[in-house]
């Protein structure tokens, strides 16, 4: 990897291409640390430091790089146009007009981004609304003094400033990222998690050997994040490869086909999606339960048992993760259009036939290998966390989500560089 960026730093455009991504990286950093209007920074940075963890909306903190805690322009981070892209892909099952646009090749992927835009937009407006209202209310950090309140103007024109101005935040860090994108190298919106994730890795580290007293679990932490980051890198590798050969065909008087190719398909196709589901959809009751009454029966229930340490949390965990991780490849997958497609252009699978055998062909294969993925999946969510119970830290800065972003991220960043110096070769040798 090192000696991939090496040589793309010796490449005039490759070395271009890089600093660009590390400048809006730079940029997008800068942004987590500048306050919205109307909030006070000093008092934010003293309830802060009267909070050892927040309990609420810990998977958007962290993808914002801590800056929703902070109440920065850039607060919402990149989780509104993760749920956005989510909901579009889902919606393709329920709208038939969305599965069209996902068929007519680039124009109607540009259409589908456009509306991914809009949703994010709609949800930053929904999510920050949130966010003020939690702040405003104390329950965003319970233990903050009343005489230092972090929005000391307490007037509807400061909420809807802040409210825009966190929205605006999201629609440029959605630009940014396809900045990075468009003239960078890799996905901008991956990076730009990536940045979030591994800007406060070294202070939750620190965190840990300070509150739990020593720099054993540290080791013992970082030896886990090893571990489990080969893991990740040899099964995102992994893939099974179903063999398809195409018949020749005469189109006028040239003759086409006679090749032999086949059909990737990963053993982990879900990718991360079902963990960020899992996540969310876990988190949902606790944030419905801060805008309740402590004293209420149901509230205590709730937080009694949608702890990240009790039992109760990590069983309804690991079930959606493997709920999930069937669902969206289910979604993603369609072994019928490309059983069609095979059929168009005379394609087969050897020993099996054309048509809907090689579309159920493919179903059995795709899904043994998603149980596999699926317990792959939930063996990288669930061991860090079990791990980090038994070691004492009541504090979870990382776990198995942020380690298959955070390694897959980087895999496909170094495999787009290793891609684009390949480029440059074949044109050196054309050249010649």
């Amino acid at each position: 990897m090192l000696a991939a960026f090496a040589q793309a730093f010796r490449t005039p455009d490759l070395r271009k291409k890089l600093l660009f991504t590390a400048f809006i990286m730079l940029l997008f950093r800068a942004g987590s640390f500048i306050p919205t209007p109307g909030v006070s920074f000093s008092n934010v940075q003293k309830c802060l430091a009267n909070n050892s963890q927040s309990g609420l909306l810990d998977l958007v903190n962290l993808f914002s790089g801590g800056a929703m805690l902070q109440l920065s322009v850039f607060a919402l981070g990149i989780m509104p146009y993760i749920t956005a892209s989510i909901i579009t892909q889902l919606l393709r099952v329920v709208i038939p007009r969305f599965e069209d646009l996902h068929k007519e090749g680039q124009a109607g992927q540009a259409k589908m981004t456009q509306y991914t835009r809009y949703l994010t937009i709609a949800l930053g407006v929904l999510q920050s609304t949130t966010i003020i209202s939690l702040a405003r209310s104390g329950r965003l950090l319970p233990n903050c003094s009343a005489a230092d309140p972090i929005i000391p103007n307490d007037s509807v024109i400061n909420y809807i400033l802040m409210i825009i101005t966190m929205t605006a935040g999201t629609g440029l860090i959605m630009w940014l990222g396809e900045l990075i994108t468009e003239h960078g190298i890799g996905n901008g919106m991956s990076l730009l998690i990536f940045t979030s994730i591994t800007a406060n890795l070294p202070a939750h580290l620190w965190s840990i050997a300070k509150a739990n007293g020593g720099v054993a679990k540290v080791l013992v932490v970082i030896a886990l994040i090893l571990v489990v980051t080969l893991a990740i890198v040899f099964v995102e590798q992994a893939q099974r490869r179903v063999p398809v050969q195409y018949a020749k065909r005469m189109v006028g008087r040239r003759l086409f086909g006679g090749s032999t190719t086949y059909i990737p398909m990963k053993i982990n196709m879900s990718g991360v999606i079902p963990v960020i589901f899992a996540a969310s959809i876990l988190a949902m009751p606790t944030m419905i339960a801060q805008f309740g009454d402590p004293k209420q029966h149901w509230v205590q229930w709730i937080q009694r048992n949608f702890s990240q340490q009790t039992p109760f949390y990590l069983i309804c965990y690991g079930i959606l993760v493997l709920f999930f991780a069937f669902f969206y490849t289910a979604i993603t997958f369609n072994p019928e259009e490309i059983a069609d497609n095979m059929k168009k252009y005379g394609g087969f699978i050897p020993g099996v036939r054309a048509g809907h055998p090689t579309a159920d062909y493919l179903r059995y294969v795709i899904n043994r290998i998603t149980t596999g993925g699926a317990f792959y999946l939930l063996i990288v969510a669930m061991v860090p966390t079990i791990v980090m119970i038994a070691l004492g830290i009541t504090q979870m800065p990382f776990g198995g989500t942020t380690l298959l972003i955070v390694v897959g991220v980087g895999l496909q960043t170094v495999q787009q560089i290793n891609s684009q110096l390949q480029k440059h070769h074949y044109e050196g040798f054309l050249a010649s």
